[in-house]
């Protein structure tokens, strides 16, 4: 029986299928018959990989496109199977055209084929015949699914009239599971392969399901499923059975009936294989079993349930590792845990197969899941455990503090489902004031990344009052919560309020009971060192000015070297973090840490956010990029949301574009498992902004609305800045001036107030950029002097930069020069290569324009040079124009654009243009579907183009 999962929603041809957008763009590619595609196509996918959707979806777009469409469905049942697929192609419609044929080929088609080769070569002519007739009058499509079990006679008479058409509108598209059962192609033909979906699409397809879970079921369900789009759908119809098991019906009735036919030593062997999970060997899973025989997977095997490569052992669908745990009785999976608890080395395993054998409390396994919890760096399998140790806990004050430590956990998941529950569950167990306010940070801390910033300010805000009771160090974390927080919101009331939390959190003198160090070795807070970090960060949300200068070096390397802040004004050529580059437009690499530097990356993160405030991009990045490494590996997004944003902040300020986009996207998919609209908007508007700093923007740029629906932009002023920068510099990117202008202004007030107190400062030099091209010099005047005076008697480099360039663009024309100068003078600038390239070619136009070519070509050849190694395409087109402005010639010896691609990248843009999809791709250079897509965005800026469609013209043509 061939499994189909119901299928995805449509409003019409233009809806889309969750992450099957690469193949179904190259179907339609092919069935539009765009020169380079093949006549013949095979799809193919595993059990429930969603063929049957694909295919649905592909007939509805063509057959709005006037394509004619004959489908056809594939029944090993089907008593009249011999003819069964090719009668279903002989619709009304295309019976009308048989009388046109001869009498001969008319019988081939109407009648049952005898077996002779006779019968078979008359066939092959009639089907021809009949799809020449048709594809002469329209495109044609024939779509067969399930096309392993048509006739074979059927399909080679397809295939023959595919190879025998080459020159008409025909497309033969055969859907199955394996190619070994369809008969050979013909040369030229392609196969599509249907893998698991991406984490993103997978978990909107279980969110689109009536019964879709929440919390810990909904991340247990997305792991268990594996990307299957059948095992989304089943498991989330999971009921309750009489053990108190959850089942599945689909399960039970397709995989059990494979399962029951088994022998009864291998059922049990497969229910000690599920039981074990995902990864174990099969020399552990024999040993619980007490056998050495592998003759026990045999039957398995044959019945395709389970695949045996060298010593690991993988079921074949996740449904069938549920249907053999499942389908055995509570006793004997109480067993098969206990006997795999035996042999278990890791403690871990261990403590987790004893846990599914005890039912009630029990104070020694309880001890074992919580001392083990964090032995894997895993948040999410850490989470799991406290909360089995919490519910086995038997004492209630260790019943709470392991609740507590669960908590935090799953914050750090960054679930907001799973922390209410776990939040709700606390509040009622315990009100210990330590845990009152671990349950406040935790949930506010969710709060803020789904959007509601008051909500989650007023729950640390009535927690405070705990302070004076609670650990120091867990007082001052609540605090830096508090602050980053008012720094998402940019409301001055938050603002405001953030001195008293942290007077509170400085005369907190608690007992140490419990504090986040507790919860594991991501979150340590508790030293000296970071202690002063974080009233560093409070300080510096509080009183912007005071950023730069009294905090800097807070998150350099004991003993690094570190400049100090000069005095004076902004036009001091000095800066606050001045140092030596290697070059004149060179960014920052993150520099090595000592070991005095915190290595917990919770502790790392507010180091960063420190050094961002303070302009120090070197320990920003060195710290941001240690934190979310290990936060990525550890799944732990609930924290890793707090250092991705301002990381991408920072590598978009230098100018590390490619690096940019990649975090972006893996940070984005994340944010979309777990549901967190506000980041996902964050991460759009960053993501659009790469795209018009690169100039890969082709069209207006199109934002998900159901996420900037859910975000009130009012009390997420951080995000707000961020879209209208973004919008700002898309605009530009497409011409329109006075559309960016529109974006960029509304990042200050009518009366100049910034719209966020960092943020828009940092985008005060392209507003001056775009008030100068629209003729709107004066109206920025007095906001240029007001984010002078914010600034301090000390700004950073960064901002000293930032306001020469401002103040060369708006103010007055005979200082022009002396501010351009200034903004270049200093080395240390170079730290912000691509700000200081902005400032170069905004100089060298002057200099063009008051004919002082050779001084304006030097400033453009740097900027060209800067702009082509940062990846910057729209600074480097813009550079290449002014330059042949300036009477530069081309230069001759030029290589083409994919002659300065490394050779992997010339082999992926190869393959890409052929077709192939990034898994595909990644399956042929072993290497993962993100890598390929970090490559080829990094190379579109290099060959001229925006999109992956442009790759099979650019590589035609050369």
């Amino acid at each position: 029986m061939t499994l189909h999962p119901p299928q995805q929603p449509m409003t019409g041809h233009e809806a889309t299928v969750l992450g099957r957008d690469d193949e179904i763009e190259r179907i339609l590619r092919c069935v539009a018959r765009e020169p380079g595609t093949p006549q013949t196509l095979l799809l193919l996918g595993g059990e429930g990989t969603g063929r049957t959707t694909v295919l649905r979806h592909v007939r509805k777009r063509a057959a709005a496109d006037g394509v004619l469409v004959l489908s056809a469905q594939g029944w090993a049942e089907d008593p009249g199977h011999a003819h069964a697929c090719l009668r279903q192609l002989l619709t009304p419609q295309v019976r009308g055209e048989l009388t046109a044929l001869p009498a001969a080929q008319q019988r081939a088609l109407t009648a049952l084929p005898g077996a002779d080769d006779g019968d078979r070569a008359e066939l092959h002519a009639a089907v021809t015949a009949l799809l020449d007739r048709l594809a002469a009058a329209r495109p044609v499509l024939v779509c067969v699914d399930d096309a392993d079990q048509c006739d074979r006679a059927f399909l080679e008479a397809l295939l023959t009239a595919a190879r025998l058409l080459p020159g008409r509108p025909l497309t033969v598209l055969l859907a199955a599971r394996h190619e070994a059962d369809l008969p050979g192609s013909p040369p030229g033909s392609e196969t599509l392969r249907l893998g698991p979906l991406g984490d993103a699409p997978a978990a909107a397809l279980l969110d689109r399901q009536p019964t879709a879970p929440t919390g810990r079921r909904r991340l247990e369900i997305l792991a268990e499923a594996e990307g299957n789009p059948l095992a989304l759908v089943e498991l989330s119809r999971g009921v309750p059975g009489p053990t108190g098991a959850t089942r599945h019906p689909l399960t039970e009735h397709v995989f059990g009936v494979r399962l029951d036919a088994l022998p009864a030593r291998t059922r049990r062997a497969l229910l000690y294989a599920a039981a074990a999970g995902p990864g174990e060997t099969v020399g552990a899973v024999m040993a619980a079993l007490g056998t050495g025989d592998l003759a026990v997977w045999a039957p398995a095997e044959a019945a395709a349930l389970v695949a045996l490569v060298e010593d690991r052992l993988d079921f074949r669908h996740p449904l069938a590792r549920s249907a053999a745990y499942l389908r055995r009785p509570a006793k004997e999976r109480q067993q098969a845990h206990r006997d795999l608890a035996k042999i278990a080395v890791l403690p871990e395993a261990r403590a987790r197969h004893l846990a599914a054998t005890t039912v009630g409390p029990n104070a020694f396994v309880a001890a074992l899941l919580g001392d083990s919890a964090w032995r894997r760096g895993d948040a999410v399998a850490a989470t799991t455990a406290l909360e089995q140790a919490a519910r086995l806990s038997p004492q209630q004050p260790v019943r709470a503090r392991r609740l507590a430590e669960a908590l935090t956990a799953a914050h750090m998941v960054g679930d907001p489902g799973w922390v209410r529950e776990l939040h709700g569950r606390l509040l009622q167990e315990s009100a210990d004031p330590e845990h009152v306010c671990a349950a406040a940070g935790a949930l506010a801390s969710v709060l803020s990344q789904e959007s509601a910033q008051r909500e989650a300010f007023e729950v640390l805000a009535d927690a405070a009052e705990h302070f004076p009771v609670i650990d120091r160090t867990h007082a001052l974390a609540l605090a830096g919560l508090a602050a980053a927080i008012a720094d998402q919101s940019g409301l001055p009331e938050h603002t405001a309020a953030l001195s008293t939390l942290l007077d509170r959190a400085r005369r907190a003198h608690g007992s140490g009971r419990w504090h986040p160090a507790a919860a594991g070795p991501l979150v340590r807070l508790d030293t000296p060192h970071t202690r002063r970090a974080l009233e560093a960060l409070v300080t510096a949300v509080a009183r912007p000015e005071s950023a730069t200068g009294s905090h800097s070096g807070l998150g350099r390397p004991e003993g690094a070297p570190h400049t100090a802040l000069p005095t004076g004004s902004y036009a001091s050529p000095g800066g606050s973090d001045a140092a030596q580059t290697t070059g004149p437009d060179t960014p920052p690499d993150a520099p090595d840490t000592s070991p005095a530097t915190p290595d917990a990356p919770a502790a790392r993160v507010v180091l960063a956010v420190v050094a961002r405030h303070a302009d120090e991009a070197d320990v920003d990045l060195g710290q941001s990029r240690t934190a979310d490494d290990r936060l990525r590996s550890a799944r732990a997004f609930g924290l890793r949301g707090w250092s991705v944003l301002p990381l991408v902040d920072t590598l978009l300020a230098i100018g590390r574009f490619p690096e940019a986009e990649t975090v972006i996207q893996d940070a984005l998919a994340e944010a979309e498992v777990l549901r967190l609209p506000r980041l996902q908007a964050d991460l759009e508007a960053q993501a659009l902004t790469v795209q018009a700093l690169r100039g890969t923007l082709t069209e207006a740029p199109r934002l998900t609305p159901a996420v900037w629906r859910a975000v009130c932009l009012d009390e997420n002023r951080a995000t707000h800045a961020r879209l209208l920068r973004a919008r700002g510099l898309a605009a530009l990117a497409l011409g329109d001036v006075e559309g960016s202008w529109r974006q960029l202004r509304e990042l200050f007030t009518a009366d100049g107030t910034p719209l966020h107190p960092h943020l828009s400062a940092r985008s005060i030099a392209e507003l001056a950029v775009a008030a100068q091209r629209t003729g709107r010099s004066a109206e920025v005047l007095p906001i240029l002097e007001r984010v002078r005076a914010e600034q301090g008697e000390r700004p950073s480099t960064r901002m000293t930069l930032l306001l020469h360039h401002a103040a060369a663009m708006v103010g007055p024309d005979d200082e022009a020069d002396e501010h351009f100068q200034l903004a270049l003078v200093n080395h240390a600038a170079g730290r912000w290569p691509w700000e200081r390239g902005q400032v170069r070619f905004d100089y060298a136009i002057r200099l063009r324009r008051r004919r002082r070519t050779l001084e304006a070509r030097r400033q453009l050849t740097t900027v060209l040079e800067t702009a082509e190694r940062l990846g910057a395409g729209a600074l480097a087109a813009a550079a290449r124009i002014e330059l042949r402005a300036s009477g530069a010639a081309p230069d001759p010896k030029s290589p083409g654009p994919l002659e300065e691609l490394t050779a992997q990248q010339r082999q992926i843009v190869q393959f890409a243009a052929s077709g192939l999809s990034n898994r595909e791709i990644g399956e042929r250079l072993f290497l993962s579907p993100r890598t390929v897509g970090s490559h080829l965005y990094n190379v579109y800026p290099k060959l001229g183009i925006s999109s992956r469609h442009q790759l099979r013209d650019l590589v035609q043509d050369r």
